[in-house]
């Protein structure tokens, strides 16, 4: 039985956000059901060493170039997407369980 105390401050400040802000609703996850998946990549993609391995095995895909077999290119980058994306599910996953506790917990509001 643990209460949040909210303090609204019932000054002009307040109703201009209430405007934009309609809900009293926590939400600190970064994905939906919907935007994983392309958010994650878009996010990996940002980091150099995730492109470097993609550039290495595009260029694998030309036999003139080709180095090594495409699959032995293509497994470290897979390797790391994959890892990235557990661990970056399970840490949101996280967040999403604690707002919900935190957005379903009792309240007490003091008004002036």
């Amino acid at each position: 039985n643990k209460w949040r105390i909210v303090f609204p401050d019932n000054g002009r400040q307040w109703k201009q956000a209430s405007a934009f802000y309609s809900g009293n609703r926590i939400q600190t996850t970064k994905y939906t059901l919907f935007t994983f998946l392309p958010r994650n990549i878009f996010e990996q993609f940002h980091r150099l060493g995730n492109v470097y391995f993609f550039l290495l095995a595009v260029l694998n895909l030309f036999p003139q170039v080709e180095v090594f077999h495409r699959e032995i290119t293509m497994l470290p980058l897979i390797v790391v997407l994959l890892v990235v994306m557990i661990k970056d599910v399970t840490e949101d996953y996280r967040k999403y369980r604690f707002d919900k506790m935190v957005n379903f917990s009792k309240t007490r509001v003091y008004d002036k």
